[in-house]
C-alpha cells in the first residue's frame, strides 16, 4: 500500500458553530457543503489551496465534554500537520494563531519550520514549512536530531518568505 499523503481527518469536537468558526477564521478552512441530509451536528471543511473533498470532518458530541487530555492522561492523537508553500504563510498564520489565543509553540527541526497551535477544544495541530530539497544543506540535517527555538525572521531571510517549500520532498520536482 503506498500512501501519498493524508487525505483528511475527523475530529470529535464540544461546539460545532465554535469549532467551524476557528478553523474558518484563523486558519482560511471553508465549509464544503456535504453533511449527508438528515444528519446534524457535522461540518466538512477544505484547506485554502486544496483540492481534496474536504480536508477537515468535525462531529459535535456536546458541550459537557472536556478538554481532550491525550498524551496527559490518556491514549490518543498528539497533533496533525498541515503544510504551507511558504514561509510568508508560515509568519500569517502565527500572527493569526497568536491573535486567537492559540499558538501553543514554535519550533526548528533543521528540515522542518513549525508552528504548534490548540483549537477551541485544546485538540493541537502543527503548522509546518519544508525546506525544499535543492536547499537542504549539512547544517539543516544535522538539526534534525534536536529541537531548536524558530526564528521566523532569520527563517525568512535565509530562504525567503516567497520560497516554496517541499519542492523535491513532498512536492515532485
Amino acid at each position: 500500500m503506498g500512501i501519498h499523503r493524508l487525505n483528511h481527518a475527523v475530529l470529535y469536537v464540544s461546539d460545532l458553530d465554535r469549532s467551524v468558526a476557528f478553523y474558518r477564521d484563523v486558519l482560511g478552512f471553508r465549509r464544503v457543503p456535504m453533511t449527508p441530509e438528515g444528519f446534524r451536528g457535522a461540518a466538512f471543511l477544505q484547506a485554502p489551496g486544496s483540492t481534496n473533498d474536504h480536508d477537515l470532518g468535525l462531529f459535535e458530541i456536546g458541550a459537557g465534554t472536556g478538554r481532550s487530555t491525550a498524551g496527559r492522561a490518556t491514549v490518543g492523537l498528539y497533533h496533525l500537520a498541515w503544510e504551507v508553500d511558504t514561509l510568508d504563510e508560515l509568519a500569517t498564520t502565527a500572527r493569526r494563531l497568536t491573535e486567537a489565543g492559540a499558538l501553543v509553540g514554535t519550533s526548528d527541526h533543521g528540515t522542518t519550520k513549525s508552528l504548534y497551535g490548540q483549537d477551541p477544544d485544546g485538540l493541537e495541530f502543527e503548522v509546518v514549512w519544508l525546506v525544499p530539497a535543492d536547499r537542504l544543506d549539512d547544517a539543516a540535517l544535522a538539526a534534525r536530531t534536536r529541537i531548536g527555538r524558530l526564528n521566523l525572521t532569520a527563517e525568512i531571510q535565509r530562504y525567503g518568505g516567497d520560497t516554496r517549500g517541499g519542492v523535491g520532498i513532498s512536492v515532485p520536482v
